[in-house]
């Protein structure tokens, strides 16, 4: 059975009136931001996590906890007035004409929303999935105060009623007698993409409800926020994802002093790990067309660069004979190639760079100087890696890795 392709897309501007820098804040040792991260990343029916933002600042933070940047969304759509919608637009526009990537389900984080319970996130989705009329999920509690007994200023100094409703005196009725209601609590929204791009709304008109223990319903807003979710992780011990750092920020990153040696897996990292098998038995990949203009720019640096490959396939090296890149595939044993290359060429492995993304790279990215892996590597290697790449294998993580290489040189 298809898996359902779901991307869960956290906002974060990084302008803040209220609390300057909010969520990249710390809440017990980790940046606010970086909860939602988690509880999207360990979300089992989750295939992509994206971080929404004007921030650079936000962005490193959120790759190093394992989601993806693959943009910055324009000041025009980060004010502090900006509702919701433009956002999401905005961030499935891009990924269509960018990658023509389209996901069926869309979740949305909000990182001022840190206590999430554990597991939340899957049900919200199989609950949108268990009923094809439903246009979204949104997470909800039973609130404290009731709108029935709510007041709004009204001329002459006096006050209404906040509800228009043909009840008599609901302000002065037992709460048990007023109609149930329900708080959103921002915690999740789940919707059908085709509810974003067809009814031009994240709600649509018919919502489903997922209940929130009111335990867990804490929004950040100021410092005392803040404190008061620090102490309801300590004191009621709620059940939520701790965030676990996968890499190094980039402003931590560092290239060792001398490069001998760039070494690229290709599966997953030229490629976005797909294959196309035609009928005949032959098998196509998708690359990313931009790689060549990087790594022509690279190669003016003088370092030698190789591919080590597993795949026996001949589009490894038909696409390396395109890029110009040196390479060996049919491997075995990465690392044994690895060595026995740097030996000959008197190279040194601790001055080598390794580009790769998937378990059987994971020798050869404990033993280089400089371990580097793109933005939707295996969970396997992310603690490894020295950088991870805002970008996915096959869809501008080479172009990126250049980038960053030519920077540090030129």
């Amino acid at each position: 059975m298809k898996q359902t392709e779901v991307l869960a897309i956290i906002q974060a501007r990084g302008g803040s009136k209220g609390l300057p820098n909010k969520n990249i804040l710390p809440l017990k040792g980790h940046p606010l931001i970086a909860y939602s991260v988690a509880s999207a990343i360990v979300a089992s029916r989750v295939t992509r996590t994206i971080i929404s933002t004007d921030s650079e600042a936000i962005a490193e933070a959120a790759r190093a906890y394992g989601a993806e940047a693959p943009f910055r969304r324009p000041a025009s759509i980060a004010d502090d007035d900006t509702p919701d919608f433009p956002l999401f637009e905005h961030a499935l526009d891009w990924l269509w004409k960018r990658e023509g990537y389209r996901p069926e389900v869309i979740v949305q984080l909000r990182p001022t929303t840190p206590l999430r319970p554990r597991g939340l996130i899957d049900r919200a989705i199989s609950l949108l999935e268990s009923d094809q009329k439903a246009d979204s999920v949104r997470g909800v509690t039973v609130p404290k105060q009731t709108p029935y007994k709510m007041w709004q200023p009204a001329e002459g100094g006096y006050m209404q009623q906040l509800l228009d409703t043909n009840l008599q005196e609901p302000y002065n009725q037992p709460r048990q007698k007023l109609p149930e209601v329900l708080w959103q609590t921002g915690h999740i929204d789940v919707m059908w993409t085709r509810t974003v791009l067809e009814q031009h709304s994240l709600t649509g008109r018919r919502v489903r409800p997922i209940m929130v223990d009111p335990a867990y319903c804490i929004d950040i807003d100021t410092i005392a926020d803040f404190n008061a979710a620090a102490r309801a992780m300590t004191v009621e011990a709620l059940d939520v994802n701790m965030p676990s750092r996968t890499g190094r920020l980039a402003s931590e990153f560092r290239l060792p002093a001398a490069i001998d040696l760039i070494v690229f897996d290709f599966d997953g990292v030229f490629t976005d790990n797909r294959v196309l098998v035609f009928a005949d038995g032959k098998e196509s990949v998708f690359c990313d067309r931009a790689d060549g203009l990087g790594i022509s720019q690279l190669r003016r640096l003088g370092i030698p660069l190789i591919v080590l490959s597993t795949e026996e396939n001949p589009v490894v090296a038909a696409r390396c004979r395109k890029l110009g890149l040196e390479y060996l595939q049919g491997l075995a044993d990465k690392l044994a190639a690895l060595r026995t290359l740097c030996a000959d060429r008197s190279l040194s492995i601790s001055n080598t760079v390794f580009v790769g993304n998937d378990i059987n790279d994971l020798p050869c990215l404990k033993s280089v100087g400089c371990a580097v892996v793109p933005a939707d590597a295996h969970a396997a290697v992310l603690p490894h890696a020295h950088l991870i790449l805002t970008r996915p294998g096959g869809r501008g993580a080479i172009r990126e890795f250049c980038d960053v290489i030519l920077k540090a040189f030129l």
